[in-house]
């Protein structure tokens, strides 16, 4: 059996920080095991696996709620349920990565505003945050 580990271990191997594994253990991500009378909490190497899971699918972009749906899926061979929700993830990034374009190219005219403007008039991107949004 692998060794366990106190919760400082347990942080340190994965990377997070002690209060990070208590959030996680409130939020039901993370099981909290029994402390022994008059000794400390000793996590399995589960835990650590568990922990790994969970930042593994944030960086994707899933939020909690979301990680916490996909690993009550980890004891079914059912896909249906996760590609469900990767697919739900995949369109909200799809129309946030068409935001973050969309902003982008606003920032794209105004930079070029400002390099042909060379200090003759008011700078064009201060201006135009100051208008209203109609009036762009």
């Amino acid at each position: 059996m692998a060794e366990e580990m106190t919760i400082g271990r347990l942080a340190k191997a994965a990377g997070v920080n002690v209060e990070t594994i208590r959030y996680y253990q409130r939020r039901g991500l993370i099981e909290e095991p029994q402390k022994p009378l008059g000794g400390q909490r000793r996590y399995p190497e589960s835990a650590l696996n568990a922990l790994a899971f969970v930042r593994r699918a944030q960086n994707l972009g899933f939020s909690l709620d979301e990680v916490k749906a996909l690993m009550a899926l980890t004891e079914t061979s059912d896909c249906g349920a996760a590609r469900v929700i990767a697919e739900q993830k995949r369109s909200v990034l799809a129309s946030r990565i068409e935001e973050l374009e969309r902003m982008r190219k606003q920032l794209d005219t105004f930079v070029a505003a400002c390099k042909r403007n060379k200090g003759k008039k008011p700078c064009p991107i201060v201006v135009a945050l100051w208008k209203k949004e109609g009036d762009l």
